[in-house]
Parts: structure tokens; sequence; C-alpha cells
């Protein structure tokens, strides 16, 4: 158990019918969850795809536990007792961000729980379409260095970084190299990013994973760089390609306030119930999983 942890009365929820009492024994109004996906039906339906191959391509079955129709994955978050989530598109090509801005603007219109999310791509004219997802009413952003192929310091960006900076609107960042790396990603990015924007608020996905402890130092460092939980320390994560560093439990209570919660909603291959499970057996206690789960994403959306 970590250094300065408090041992919980509570129960971990192990299905997902657990974690309505459990977030009322906790004494939260529920979960804020920053890492959630709602694409379009044709994008979603590629993105399923992909996973459903990946034992042909030599990687562990992936068996996605949500796959349901998009008012049904609502639902079923309501269920769960989530009270606010992202929709989180990300492009990976040239043309593709304003298609998917459009949709996460009508999903959040029609969706009074969702998060007004965005995303944007190293190309002609992104500075204008960052400024008018903002003025549109965005409050999160997700950037995806590995499938997107692109660095965070492409000179086509820095008049974007700076508008959503001034914003104060943070940026989720899948920039850690698991499962796969790529030619862009890993900390040293981030960190010149950071260096170079220190007023921009980062979110990194899934803690960084494998490189937990680069970019938790990066968070003990640099006032604005928050962690998401995003699968991080469940049985899959742990069995198959990104196990936590032996005291990476101390590193979490240490950084209490710069943890939010994520889970990859839909496309997760066990229940949601699991994450939270996963974090509360950290022992961190329940203040922390208050904060987790709540506060410090209630905090970052203002």
């Amino acid at each position: 158990m970590p250094r300065g942890a408090h041992v919980s009365s509570l129960q971990a929820p192990t299905t997902d019918q657990d974690l309505p009492g459990y977030l009322q024994a906790l004494g939260v109004p529920g979960i804020i969850d920053l890492h959630v996906h709602f694409m379009p039906d044709r994008v979603q339906q590629k993105v399923w795809g992909f996973f459903d191959r990946l034992p042909e391509l030599g990687e562990p079955a992936w068996p996605i536990a949500y796959r349901y129709s998009e008012p049904q994955r609502v639902q079923i978050l309501r269920e769960l007792g989530v009270k606010a989530f992202s929709t989180l598109n990300y492009a990976h090509r040239p043309g593709m961000a304003g298609y998917l801005n459009e949709y996460s603007k009508k999903f959040a219109a029609h969706y009074n729980d969702a998060i007004h999310s965005a995303t944007f791509f190293p190309e002609p004219g992104v500075e204008e379409m960052v400024g008018q997802v903002l003025d549109d009413g965005a409050r999160i952003f997700k950037v995806h260095v590995q499938v997107g192929s692109f660095s965070v310091l492409d000179p086509l960006l820095t008049s974007s970084w700076e508008l959503i900076a001034q914003a104060k609107v943070p940026v989720v960042i899948h920039c850690g190299s698991g499962p796969h790396g790529g030619e862009f990603t890993g900390p040293g990015p981030i960190v010149e990013l950071v260096e170079r924007h220190p007023e921009l608020v980062v979110i990194i996905a899934h803690m960084g994973m494998p490189e937990y402890d680069e970019f938790a130092t990066l968070a003990k460092q640099a006032p604005n760089v928050y962690l998401d939980t995003t699968m991080v320390g469940t049985d899959y994560v742990r069995r198959n390609f990104a196990p936590m560093p032996e005291d990476y439990c101390d590193t979490m209570h240490e950084l209490a306030d710069k943890v939010v919660l994520g889970t990859d909603f839909p496309t997760i291959p066990y229940s949601y119930s699991h994450q939270i499970e996963a974090l509360h057996n950290w022992g961190l206690g329940e203040d922390w999983m208050r904060k987790v789960l709540w506060h410090n994403p209630a905090k970052l959306l203002g």
C-alpha cells in the first residue's frame, strides 16, 4: 500500500450494477469521465473493425464490451452514474476535423450531459477552425499523436495551441508509446510543448503508458499538466502490454490533485466498473477517489 494511503471501508465495485451504490457511498454526485468516445457511425464502425482484427495481426484479442447504438450507449453511461462525458473524436488526416467537430457539436446540443468536444489536425486553416469551435463552446479537445502521425510541435499548430491556452480549455493528448509507439510519441515533444505554452492545460491520456514515470514527472513539475486514468491498472493492460511501475501508487498519491478519470468507453475489453475497481484497489483512499472521479475533472471544466 502506498505511503500515506488510507484504508477504505467501501468495497470496490466489481460489476456495473455495483457502481451507482459505490458512488453514493463515496459521497459524490456521480462520475465525470473525460475520456469517452462517441463518433459518427461509419467512423465508429471502422474503429471497432480495427479492434476486431487485432488477433489476425498477432495482437491479444480485444472484445468490445459496449457495442451498442449511440442512444443505448448514452443510456448505459447514465445508468452507471456518469453525469458528464466527453465525445473525443480525433482527426487522423487532413480534411477530417471539420466533419468530426460538427458531429460533436450536434451531439452535445442533443445530449445535455455530453461535454462539447473537438479535435484538430496540422493543416492549413487549422487556426481558424480552432477559433470557431472555441466560439461555438467547445470545452475539451482531443488529439491522437500516434494515430495521426504528427508532431505536437508542428509549426502549423503553434497559433492553435496559443488560442486553446488562452481559452483555458483542456486538451487530451494520446502521446505515450502504448500500445504502439510512433515517430512522434513519447514525452520529449510534450515536454517541449509545455515549455513553449506553459498556460496550456494538457491531459495526458492513459497516463502516458508505458512512459508512466516520465509523464508523471512532467505532471509534478508543470502546473497545467494532468494525467487521465484510461485503462491504467486494469487486468487487460497489466497482462498484455503496459504494467505500472512498482512504486507507481506512491506517485499517484503524490499527484492526487492532477489525476482525472478516463475510461475509453465504449471500446474497452472489460466492464466500465473494472476501471473504477482497479483505481479503488490501489488503496489511495476515498478522498483520492472523490477527487479523481468528480472534483478534479469538475475543476478542469470550470
